[in-house]
């Protein structure tokens, strides 16, 4: 049965006190107009991520895949032949297995299962389809190698991860490999055409992203590619016999109508969508839920999902 759940009602809550620390943080590093460099974003990110401390109790094993690395994140208690293979955010320029591991390590306790993160390539060093390689590879190892079935895989990503996950699931079934049980969407960025209402309409709400930095980071990514390529933009692309998604987004993002209307198009495809709209919340605010009650709120929806998934599929 198709789902189209605009969950609304459970997610109004006035914001923390945490969260409103938080927002005043990016705010002060955030410069209107100006684009910072490549590396003063990595930079940016490894300092942003350097508070969340990895618990002890959290096994990490890192290796590679023909090249790739990537690293097995298991937490206690975990179900091992169930995965959550995670492609992190930052606008495909940016991001890693270290400035993401504190936050998949906490999505695989409440999951109750082991999660997979790679570090694909990035840009501008390695444009697309660099990154939607590695995604494919990397299930396809997990698949063949690593001796999971497709019904255990979930893919799940924030911000260009989202999008890079919808873009996986599309890429997987045009080339005839089996699809795995869902896709989860934090913040996707799905329309690297930039052309969502929301980007004007927000852009003085958003205190983590701006329209400039969009523009710039498409760029950078598709590097003279069609914008609206499906696998670059799979807001785009044709939604028919994709498993199951779910979808976390905030009204404080400029990047909001990327998921409206991503979930739209999917449900008019006859896709499996449940679409969560949480109020005041801002971009890939699940990532602080080591800091903020909302990150950990939203955490335990997914989790939910997931194992709502499984049970479905068992």
């Amino acid at each position: 049965m198709n789902k189209w759940k605009l969950n609304l009602k459970d997610a109004r809550f006035l914001i923390s006190k945490e969260l409103k620390m938080i927002i005043r943080m990016l705010r002060k590093n955030q410069v209107r107009g100006e684009i910072p460099s490549v590396e003063q974003t990595r930079e940016y990110l490894e300092k942003l991520t350097a508070m969340l401390q990895l618990p002890k109790d959290v096994k990490c094993e890192s290796f590679d895949v023909n090249g790739l690395p990537v690293e097995w994140i298991t937490a206690p208690g975990v179900e091992t032949h169930r995965v959550i293979l995670y492609l992190h955010g930052g606008g495909y320029i940016c991001g890693s297995i270290k400035t993401h591991r504190e936050f998949v390590a906490r999505l695989s306790r409440e999951a109750r299962t082991r999660a997979f993160l790679i570090d694909y390539r990035l840009a501008p060093e390695n444009p697309f389809p660099a990154a939607l390689d590695d995604a494919v590879k990397s299930y396809k190892w997990l698949v063949s190698e690593g001796g999971i079935e497709p019904k255990n895989v979930v893919i799940a990503g924030e911000s260009a991860g989202g999008g890079l996950t919808l873009a996986t699931l599309m890429k997987l079934r045009d080339i005839g490999e089996p699809i795995p049980a869902a896709g989860i969407c934090l913040s996707p960025w799905t329309d690297l055409a930039v052309t969502g209402e929301s980007v004007r309409t927000k852009a003085d709400i958003d205190p983590f992203i701006t329209p400039e930095v969009l523009h710039f980071y498409s760029k950078l990514y598709g590097k003279g590619q069609d914008s609206r390529n499906p696998y670059i933009s799979p807001l785009y692309g044709d939604f028919r016999d994709l498993p199951p998604i779910l979808i976390q987004v905030g009204t404080s993002e400029v990047i909001l109508d990327d998921s409206t209307r991503m979930a739209e198009r999917a449900r008019a495809a006859g896709m499996d969508v449940t679409l969560e709209v949480w109020d005041e919340m801002i971009h890939a605010w699940q990532l602080f839920a080591a800091l903020i009650p909302e990150g950990r709120k939203a955490i335990t929806r997914i989790a939910e999902f997931i194992q709502e998934i499984f049970e479905r599929k068992s």
